[in-house]
C-alpha cells in the first residue's frame, strides 16, 4: 500500500489556530487521515497534554501507530463512537477541543484500489472501512431503480437522479458494473445536460459513496456526543466540503447556540426557565479558505471550517 500519495491538509492553520490549544489540553482528531492535524497538535502540546485519534479507515490507523509518542493513542472506529471511546479512556468532560475534517480523505480518494475516484480505473468499492458494510458493485446490483434514483437525489442533489438509476440497472442486468470508469462512463452517458467545469458522475459517486457510509448520520452522532464530552470553554472546530454536511453542522452549532423560547402563559418553574435560557455553545466563526490556498489546494474550494465553544 502506497502511504507517499500527495496530501495537503485543508485550513491547517485556521483549524490549528481555531483550538486556542493548551499545553496540558486533552483533544481529540476525530477524523486522522494521513495525521497532519494530530501531528501539529502534539507540535503544541506539553508533556503533561493528551490527543486522541480516531478512524474508520484502517490505513490511517496504520500511519497512526507509526507516531511513537506516549501523549497520543489512536484508535481503529467510526466518530460515531466518540462518546464510548471518551468513556473509556476516563475523559468526559475533560476535552479541550475536537476536531472533524469531514468527508473523503486523499488517503482513500488518491488511492485508486479504493474505488472513491470517477477519474481512474478501479474496483468499485466505496467503504471507507474496506473490511466492514456493502461495496458499491454490490449495492447497486442489488438495488431497484427507485432506491438508487433516492440516494442519488438525496445524497447527490442529483437533478438526473431518476435517468442515471434506469442507466445502471440497466447495464447491470447485461452485465455487473464492477469498475468505477464504467460507472462513470454509463452516467456520463446517461446525463442529457453537462457542466463542462464538473465531472458528470461527481454528484453520482458523492451520493453513493454518503449513502454506503452513513457518512450523515455519522456527523449527526459525533456532534451530540461533542457536548458531553467538552470541557466547559474547550473549542468544537469541524471542516466540511459539501452543503450536505455543513448544513447538519450549521444546524448543531445554530440550535445549540440558541435560547429555548417558552410560550406566552406556559406553567414553568424559575429552575426551569434559567435551564431553558442556559446555551451549550457560543459559535466563534465561519473560515472560508484563502484564495492563495485554493490556488496551492484547488481541493479547498467548496471548504468550510465552523468553530463553537462550550459554554460553562
Amino acid at each position: 500500500m502506497n502511504h507517499k500519495l500527495k496530501h495537503i491538509p485543508v485550513m491547517k492553520k485556521e483549524l490549528i489556530n481555531s483550538l486556542k490549544i493548551k499545553k496540558s489540553g486533552i483533544y481529540i482528531d476525530s477524523t486522522f487521515g494521513f495525521g497532519g492535524h494530530s501531528k501539529e497538535i502534539l507540535k503544541r502540546l506539553g508533556k503533561d497534554g493528551k490527543l486522541y485519534s480516531l478512524d474508520r479507515d484502517p490505513i490511517a490507523v496504520m500511519i497512526g501507530d507509526k507516531i511513537k509518542d506516549s501523549r497520543f493513542h489512536i484508535i481503529h472506529e467510526n466518530f460515531s463512537k466518540l462518546f464510548d471511546y471518551a468513556k473509556n479512556k476516563k475523559i468526559i468532560g475533560k476535552v479541550n477541543g475536537v476536531i472533524f475534517d469531514l468527508g473523503v480523505s486523499s488517503l482513500q480518494i488518491d488511492n485508486y484500489k479504493r474505488g472513491f475516484s470517477f477519474k481512474n480505473d478501479g474496483p468499485l468499492d466505496m467503504r471507507m472501512n474496506p473490511t466492514a458494510g456493502i461495496s458499491a458493485a454490490d449495492w447497486l446490483f442489488k438495488s431497484n431503480i427507485n432506491e438508487i434514483a433516492f440516494v442519488l437525489k438525496n445524497f447527490g442533489e442529483e437533478r438526473f437522479s431518476k435517468k442515471i438509476a434506469f442507466a445502471i440497472k440497466n447495464n447491470n442486468q447485461n452485465k455487473k458494473i464492477t469498475s468505477t470508469l464504467e460507472l462513470a462512463n454509463i452516467v456520463k452517458n446517461a446525463i442529457p445536460i453537462r457542466n463542462k467545469f464538473k465531472h458528470p458522475a461527481r454528484r453520482t459517486f458523492q451520493a453513493i459513496r454518503i449513502y454506503l457510509n452513513q457518512e450523515l448520520e455519522e456527523i449527526k452522532k459525533a456532534l451530540e456526543d461533542t457536548l458531553k464530552i467538552l470541557t466547559p470553554g474547550g473549542r468544537l472546530s469541524i471542516i466540511s466540503f459539501h452543503s450536505l454536511e455543513d448544513r447538519i453542522v450549521k444546524t448543531f452549532m445554530i440550535k445549540n447556540s440558541t435560547k429555548a423560547v417558552v410560550p406566552y402563559g406556559m406553567a414553568i418553574t424559575e429552575k426551569q426557565l434559567n435551564t431553558l435560557k442556559i446555551c451549550k455553545l457560543k459559535i466563534i466563526n465561519r473560515i472560508l479558505p484563502s484564495t492563495y490556498e485554493i490556488k496551492k489546494n484547488p481541493r479547498s474550494r467548496s471548504s468550510i471550517l465552523r468553530i463553537a465553544e462550550l459554554q460553562g
